[in-house]
């Protein structure tokens, strides 16, 4: 992906190697950490508690903070661009729609943070807290999601779970993610879980029409780069965690889409261009 040379945005604040205390592992909106309760949902939920409660004990206090190093301040400004343009895209996407858009923060950490959503650590995953308005990532991440659910490396992997995370801060604005709370109130669990699928999906719709939008104004695309999206997005299905983690499938629990699901809405966005082409809770059984 070509970045280097552009804009570069001021609301992201790099908290990685300050200290911090102990976290309570929390939700990762993007689904891919195999902790995460919501992924399996019921019965399963209670079968991977004694997982969670020895990884809380694992957890170690941190009291020292330490210097970034090189190949960190790079990823940082990195970051700091694809936030840049994420606010630029959206700004003239809600200028279109005669909307009004407020930008998002970006906290990137280590080990564990404090939320508005609760306390997280990096077993999280990338995560956006609707409570704050904040976007949580640690590169880490990335690193887990080659190596254990093999998807290809590279910066537009970073960028398109960046977009995605951006996307639900879009949901939060346009107040598609309270309508969503509201209705599963009233839902039971499989029809609840629907709900959080299209919301997961129309997030990597808008992660698509991001990219759309971004290559038109800044030929920012490189051979692969739309590769590395698809290969994210597949291997975040709740098809592909639960086969792997589970050694068995089952739909009524999904919160987050197949790898199917997550390719075709990137896909869609990215191809068509269209915002109105978004609407996964008409599409979505």
């Amino acid at each position: 992906m070509k970045w280097i040379g552009r804009r570069q945005s001021d609301n992201m604040e790099d908290r990685r190697g300050l200290s911090g205390g102990k976290a309570v592992v929390g939700g990762g909106i993007i689904g891919i950490i195999i902790l995460l309760v919501n992924i399996f949902g019921g019965e399963n939920a209670q079968q991977i508690t004694p997982i969670l409660e020895q990884f809380n004990q694992q957890q170690s206090t941190q009291t020292e903070s330490r210097a970034l190093t090189p190949e960190e301040i790079k990823e940082g400004e990195f970051v700091k661009t694809l936030l840049a343009d994420n606010e630029d895209i959206w700004t003239k996407i809600f200028e279109e729609n005669n909307l009004t858009f407020e930008a998002p923060k970006l906290i990137l950490f280590s080990g564990q943070v404090q939320t508005a959503c609760g306390g997280a650590s990096s077993v999280s995953g990338p995560f956006y807290c609707p409570g704050d308005r904040i976007i949580y990532m640690d590169m880490s991440f990335f690193e887990e999601l080659r190596t254990r659910f093999g998807a290809d490396g590279g910066d537009f992997a970073v960028a398109y779970v960046l977009a995605h995370e951006f996307g639900h801060h879009i949901q939060t604005l346009l107040g598609t993610s309270s309508k969503v709370r509201q209705l599963q109130e009233n839902r039971n669990e499989t029809e609840g879980n629907k709900l959080s699928v299209a919301l997961e999906l129309q997030a990597d719709f808008y992660a698509g029409l991001w990219t759309h939008y971004n290559e038109k104004q800044n030929a920012m695309l490189e051979p692969g780069d739309i590769e590395e999206a698809l290969s994210a997005a597949n291997a975040v299905g709740d098809d592909a965690i639960q086969k792997k983690m589970q050694g068995q499938v089952v739909p009524d629990s999904f919160t987050h889409g197949t790898s199917e699901q997550r390719m075709y809405w990137f896909n869609r966005g990215f191809k068509s261009g269209d915002f109105n082409k978004g609407n996964t809770f008409a599409e979505v059984n």
